[in-house]
């Protein structure tokens, strides 16, 4: 087995989400009367962080104004904090594909952009049945993906060379990411984003069903 480690997005790509980020940010935006957005839109929209997703979601002429921003992230954030395991669940075929995993010779890694607080919530909760050497949410003095500085420090805490890890996700954020820093990607078709913008930023195979990672860690 050429590969050493993996590495896993979150949002779409281990824990469907988006039912419950949806819900809770279109509940702050009318909360100002703000227009809210289909959760198919929110597909486009999530990916890159909470402040990138609140930036996104207010109207074009409102992203400019920076305290609406950080008032409707903090109050994003404490919405989240209630609504955020309402309708999340592990993707069909996610806690089969992880007992696999978890009879390898592999270290495994989470690394989101979701705040670390509401990454390391989430994986406690949901997939708490498997145990990740690393959990890593975006927190101060790491930056947002697709920079590939947490990769980067996940891959030197396990003493693993970049080219040795197997970096698995759903969308141009995650393809980026791996190849800024020198992994393997691995684009899942059951998440947020679609099979071309996943080959155009890089991804070098894809996976239409989790059992298919298996398959790719077995091949290599």
């Amino acid at each position: 087995m050429k590969f050493k480690a993996v590495i896993f997005d979150l949002d779409g790509t281990l824990l469907d989400s988006l039912q419950d980020l949806a819900d809770t940010m279109n509940t702050v935006l009318a909360s100002r009367n703000l227009p809210r957005h289909s959760t198919d839109n929110y597909k486009l929209l999530v990916g890159y962080g909470m402040q990138e997703l609140v930036a996104r979601a207010v109207p074009e002429k409102e992203r400019s104004n920076t305290e609406l921003i950080g008032e409707l992230q903090e109050e994003m954030k404490e919405l989240y904090d209630k609504n955020w395991k309402h309708n999340t669940r592990p993707y069909r075929g996610i806690p089969q594909m992880l007992d696999q995993l978890s009879g390898m010779p592999l270290k495994t890694a989470v690394l989101s952009n979701k705040p670390d607080h509401f990454t390391r919530l989430c994986v406690d909760t949901l997939l708490s049945s498997w145990t990740f050497d690393r959990v890593m949410g975006h927190h101060e003095g790491i930056a947002h993906k697709p920079d590939p500085q947490g990769a980067l420090l996940i891959a030197e805490e396990f003493e693993i060379r970049p080219a040795d890890i197997l970096y698995v996700g759903d969308s141009s954020v995650d393809m980026k990411t791996a190849t800024a820093a020198g992994m393997y990607p691995l684009g899942v078709l059951w998440g947020f984003r679609s099979r071309e913008e996943l080959l155009e930023s890089g991804a070098r195979q894809l996976a239409e069903e989790p059992e298919d990672i298996i398959r790719s860690l077995q091949q290599h």
